[in-house]
C-alpha cells in the first residue's frame, strides 16, 4: 500500500539554487560587521512572517546603516538567489500531470525575494501552478522550523503527518517535521537533486 499521499517541498536549494554563505558574507562586508546584530536577525524573521513590510524593512536598515543606499540593500538582500534549473521545473510538471500525489510548496521567504524570483525566472507562474497549494511564510505568517507551520499545513489540508513526505535542505526544519510524524528527506543540495526523489526515497513509494 502506498505510504505517501502528499509531497511537501521547500523552495530554496530544493528547486531554486541559493548562495546562502556568499550572500551572508556580502551583507556582512557591506555593513562592515563580523556577525549580524540581534535586531537585524529579529527584523529579518519578522519580514519572513509578514509582520514587517518591505518599506519598513528597508527603513530599518537605512536608519541603522545610513551610508548604504537602498539599491545596495536590495542587491545585497537578493544576491542569495541564483538560478532555477529547468529540469526541476520538468520534474514538478510531470508530477503534477500524474496527479498521484497532493503537491504542496512550503517556503520561508519574503516579498522582496519572491518579487526578484518573479522578475528573473520566466517560468515562475508555470512552476507555481504545478502545486495544489503554495505556501509562502510572509503570506501565512508562520515560518519553519516552528511546529505551528506544520500544524497549519496539516489542518488546512486535512492531512495526516504519516502520509506526507517533507523535503527541505535545512536540518532544523526536517527535524521538527520528523518529530511530528512526517516522513522527511533532508536533501543535501551539494550532491543531491530533487529530481532523484523516487530513487533516493524509493522505500517510501
Amino acid at each position: 500500500m502506498q505510504k505517501i499521499k502528499t509531497l511537501i517541498f521547500d523552495f530554496g536549494d530544493v528547486f531554486i539554487n541559493l548562495d546562502k554563505q556568499g550572500a551572508m558574507q556580502h551583507a556582512l562586508d557591506l555593513f562592515n560587521l563580523k556577525t549580524f546584530d540581534a535586531d537585524m536577525i529579529e527584523t529579518n524573521m519578522l519580514y519572513e512572517v509578514g509582520k514587517v513590510s518591505t518599506s519598513e524593512f528597508i527603513t530599518f536598515y537605512k536608519s541603522k546603516f545610513p551610508n548604504v543606499s537602498e539599491t545596495e540593500l536590495i542587491n545585497a538582500w537578493n544576491c542569495i538567489i541564483k538560478n532555477f534549473p529547468e529540469h526541476r521545473l520538468e520534474f514538478i510538471k510531470n508530477l503534477a500531470n500524474q496527479k498521484e500525489y497532493k503537491l504542496i510548496l512550503l517556503s520561508n521567504t519574503n516579498d522582496m525575494h519572491i518579487d526578484f524570483v518573479k522578475e528573473t525566472v520566466p517560468f515562475f507562474e508555470e512552476f507555481k501552478a504545478c502545486f495544489d497549494v503554495f505556501y509562502l511564510s510572509q503570506e501565512i505568517h508562520y515560518r519553519k522550523p516552528n511546529s505551528d507551520i506544520f500544524d497549519f499545513v496539516l489542518k488546512e489540508n486535512n492531512l495526516k503527518a504519516n502520509e506526507c513526505l517533507f523535503i527541505d535542505d535545512t536540518k532544523d526544519n526536517t527535524d521538527t517535521a520528523e518529530k511530528m510524524g512526517f516522513y522527511i528527506w533532508n536533501i543535501d543540495e551539494t550532491k543531491e537533486d530533487v529530481v532523484s526523489l523516487f530513487e533516493i526515497k524509493k522505500e517510501l513509494f
